[in-house]
């Protein structure tokens, strides 16, 4: 015959407290946040960016270019020709119609490209561009 050992507080031993409505609770919120939050996105390459008097804070740029100090065009961390800079934005734009592009560019570069780059994107349909600077200190 079983003997049934009693606590403190009257229950069983056997008894257990169920922990499946938390872990659902907690995959639910773990799925909300992932969906809701926005990731940073890299460029691809290292910029040391200019400084600036005038710089502003902008929140979010769903377009992310980057030109480094050898000149090169950097998009989503792929090295991108600047007649493809066009196209790869169009792709980009399409997955946020509303969005807006940052242009970052290493103060080693040259100026002709960030003109250029800038040209393709507003070619592209994007008006709303900003160029990343560091605030000057």
């Amino acid at each position: 015959m079983a003997r049934k050992r009693h606590t403190i507080g009257g229950g069983s031993a056997d008894e257990e407290i169920n922990v499946t409505p938390l872990m659902d609770i907690v995959f639910i919120m773990l799925i909300f946040f992932i969906v809701t939050s926005t990731f940073v996105k890299e460029p691809g390459a290292d910029i040391d960016r200019p400084e600036a008097v005038t710089a502003k804070e902008r929140k979010f740029a769903s377009i992310l270019v980057a030109i480094d100090a050898e000149n090169k065009i950097w998009i989503d961390k792929d090295q991108v020709e600047l007649d493809a800079v066009r196209t790869a934005v169009e792709q980009l734009k399409q997955e946020n119609p509303k969005g807006t592009a940052v242009v970052q560019v290493d103060r080693r570069a040259q100026s002709r490209y960030l003109v250029e780059v800038v040209n393709q994107i507003r070619n592209a349909g994007i008006n709303d561009i900003a160029v990343s600077t560091e605030e000057k200190s």
